[in-house]
């Protein structure tokens, strides 16, 4: 979440948080804040930090296009190269994207239809292949690995925005490499679920199966019958290593107080080191509120510069900034091979790993954070503009609490061992401060169990966004505070465990298998990946009672195999490959459910040597769809064309990359569009404009309808790229994610060798 004109905004209440979609991944342990009118309670501090929406509907929306065709920029020579680097620029002279205009903000489905990406031409540089591109013939736009399962879905739409469209697939179907025509491999499209119809994307499928072909090449899959085909991909054992550069670089971008410039910037999205003013980051003070008016405490200011921006905005949340530390040391240990030291960042080429340098930038300000007594500040509120560095409103700090604490103990843990073992002297002090620091946050934490700071509520009204606390507010029903204790409970194993796997210390380990032994996993899910991934880590461990470790694994196996897992892949549940417990998993930040599933499937990989492939495939389906195998032929990947893709996020919700930004906004209709390779949140049927919408005075910019798509729509056509902020609230279906982020790195770096 971000922006001034959020600070009040609901959350999506059971399911998912706003801005941290459940806290980092623990799924659905924060809670909402209620608003009865946003427009009125915007601090006037703030105002100049909202992204608005155009006076009338139908302009704001009028440079949106939906995502069926999502505006696609095609390129065939593009298509037809290697995409082994990071491009410098994207040019503008490929994009051609066309304006939907509407009386209201709903998107009609002729629209749709008659939008560019439903069918491009192909070049002449594609030899003699002369089938156009059709939106009908979905594939990952990436590639595939030469040993993985490759399957193209053909699509006939029946339900959703796109259901007056039609296609029938031809008998015969080819894989044709690109550069020289040549046809590899020849079969027909299998019906999937003898022509049913699937809930969650509203179409019938068919797929072709080409996953005999090995060879390194640039193919497309064509429909002789029909003359049409697929986008472009490759085959290649290296294929995933340059999305996965842009993937990671994306937390270069979101590093706040450092300077964006070339030639670690790629040209269009450089700026200034933001936050750096007066009263701002290195002179942050402890948050106060008087009435409406932010004044902060005198006397309190800290320098807590650095960190990362969370998501579209600018804020920096504690409990969630540790949990990416882990999942990013996690996505190192568990294929170092991927992590390489030419990512292009700033301190690429100095004999460590790029990914362990990003992780190192994210700990500085984690440490930052942390007071002399073990503490540590809960979250640091910050000012918001485009681009970053025009940014010039003060920043405030929350204060302590112990979830922050427990997090950071547990972050401070992990990295102290990860950083030690990898033989570097510098480093190797690092960690000696950062294991000093995890000891002290645990003795603080248990000195202080219950010390809460639920922001943006309360006397905290007004910092950051989404409620960052995994606890609900004092005073609330029991229910709610068994929760809290529960939510206290897993932060304290988390950081048990961590800090075992750092010392040995015996309390460390009674503590843990305690808990572990009692809360067995019956229960495997997107939902828990928290527990699941603190659970599979101590089962790791040498020093772990051997019976404890064993049992997680057969619980751990046991889930997997089921109807929810391998046996719904052996059964096809899913017609894109991709199943998500039914259209009901499907909600406010899907795709980072998406990332995390495919990651489940890893963990059993490495556990099953018997199923090792089939669960791997499984893994890759889920990569495959967010690479562009999904109903609306997208990338959900933000400006992924240097890599040759046909169809790309053009827009999404970010305070940089904002709503009206000539520079910024989107790509073909602004000059740069959005930097490339921020993961969005995706399909959210639970997606809805603002309540205020619904009043009897709605906000001029609600216009007539909520937006459809992504209202009204099956599960997996619940989208739509749009950036608009308060009261349609794109946030909800586009915005990036640190969360999202780091559960797709830790996906695709399973794929990636050296």
């Amino acid at each position: 979440m971000s922006l001034s004109s959020r600070l009040f905004v609901i959350s999506l209440t059971g399911i998912i948080t706003a801005c941290g979609g459940g806290g980092g991944g623990s799924g659905g342990s924060n809670s909402s804040a209620v608003v009865s009118s946003v427009a009125s309670s915007i601090s006037s501090s703030h105002s100049s930090s909202a992204v608005q929406v155009s006076s009338a509907v139908s302009s704001s929306l009028s440079s949106v296009v939906t995502s069926s065709s999502s505006s696609a920029i095609s390129s065939s020579s593009a298509e037809d190269s290697s995409s082994s680097s990071i491009s410098s620029s994207v040019s503008s002279s490929t994009a051609s994207v066309e304006p939907v205009s509407s009386s209201s903000s709903a998107i009609s489905s002729s629209s749709v239809a008659s939008s560019p990406g439903s069918s491009a031409s192909s070049a002449s540089s594609e030899g003699s292949l002369t089938a156009s591109i059709s939106n009908f013939m979905v594939v990952d736009q990436f590639g595939y690995l030469p040993d993985a399962q490759k399957i193209a879905v053909i699509r006939d739409p029946q339900t959703g925005f796109d259901a007056q469209q039609s296609f029938t697939p031809g008998g015969n179907y080819q894989l044709v490499n690109l550069h020289n025509g040549q046809v590899v491999h020849t079969g027909t499209a299998s019906a999937w679920k003898s022509g049913a119809v699937s809930a969650e994307a509203g179409d019938k499928v068919w797929w072709f199966d080409f996953s005999n072909v090995t060879a390194t090449g640039n193919y497309a899959v064509v429909d002789v019958e029909r003359n049409v085909r697929s986008p472009g991909f490759r085959i290649a054992a290296d294929v995933y290593k340059p999305v996965l550069k842009h993937a990671v670089r994306t937390f270069f971008y979101q590093r706040a107080g450092f300077a964006k410039q070339q030639p670690y910037a790629e040209a269009g999205w450089t700026d200034g080191a933001s936050h750096l003013g007066s009263c701002q980051d290195t002179q942050a003070r402890l948050f106060k509120r008087e009435g409406n008016t932010i004044t902060g405490v005198s006397g309190t200011e800290k320098d807590l510069s650095g960190g990362w921006f969370d998501a579209g905005d600018y804020n920096k949340y504690t409990n969630w900034h540790a949990d990416y530390l882990i999942a990013l040391l996690h996505a190192y240990l568990e294929n170092p091979s991927a992590w390489t030291d030419d990512f292009n960042i700033p301190e690429s080429s100095n004999g460590i790993p790029d990914l362990i340098d990003e992780i190192k930038w994210g700990f500085d300000w984690l440490k930052k954070m942390q007071n002399n007594d073990g503490s540590v500040l809960s979250i640091l509120g910050l000012a918001h503009a485009s681009p970053p560095s025009a940014a010039m409103g003060c920043s405030y700090y929350g204060p302590a609490s112990t979830s922050a604490t427990l997090s950071s103990a547990a972050a401070f843990a992990f990295g102290a061992k990860v950083f030690a073992d990898l033989g570097n002297e510098l480093l190797a002090s690092y960690a000696a401060d950062l294991q000093t620091r995890a000891a002290n946050a645990w003795t603080w934490a248990g000195n202080n169990p219950d010390v809460r700071v639920n922001n943006n509520q309360g006397i905290y009204q007004g910092l950051g966004a989404g409620d960052q606390e995994v606890c609900s507010a004092p005073g609330s029903d029991a229910t709610a505070q068994q929760r809290c204790a529960n939510a206290l409970t897993e932060k304290k194993v988390q950081a048990a465990v961590y800090l075992f796997a750092l010392t040995g210390t015996d309390a460390y380990k009674t503590l843990a298998e305690n808990f572990i032994n009692s809360n067995r996993l019956y229960w495997v899910s997107h939902w828990n990946t928290n527990r699941v991934n603190t659970f599979l880590y101590y089962a790791s461990l040498p020093g772990a009672t051997s019976s404890t470790a064993n049992t997680i694994r057969s619980d751990y196996s046991n889930q997997i195999t089921g109807s929810d897992y391998l046996a719904g892949v052996r059964n096809a549940n899913d017609a894109y490959r991709v199943y998500l417990e039914g259209a009901g998993g499907f909600s406010w930040g899907s795709n980072r459910s998406m990332s995390q599933r495919g990651t489940l499937f890893v963990h059993y990989a490495a556990l099953s040597s018997q199923h090792a492939g089939e669960a791997n495939n499984a893994a890759l389906g889920y990569l495959n769809y967010l690479h562009g195998t999904n109903p609306l032929g997208m990338v959900y990947l933000s400006n992924m064309y240097s890599l040759g893709v046909h169809s790309s996020v053009n827009e999404f919700y970010h305070s940089w990359f904002a709503d009206k930004s000539a520079n910024w906004d989107r790509v073909g209709q602004s000059v740069y569009g959005p930097a490339p390779g921020f993961l969005v949140g995706g399909p959210n049927p639970n997606y809805n404009w603002d309540s205020n919408c619904n009043t009897q005075n709605p906000h001029q910019d609600c216009g007539t309808a909520a937006p459809n798509p992504p209202t009204g729509q099956p599960a997996m056509k619940s989208y739509l790229d749009f950036n608009t902020s308060w009261p349609l609230n794109s946030w909800e279906v586009t915005e990036n994610h640190n969360d999202y982020q780091v559960a797709y790195i830790r996906l695709l770096s399973k794929f990636v060798s050296n």
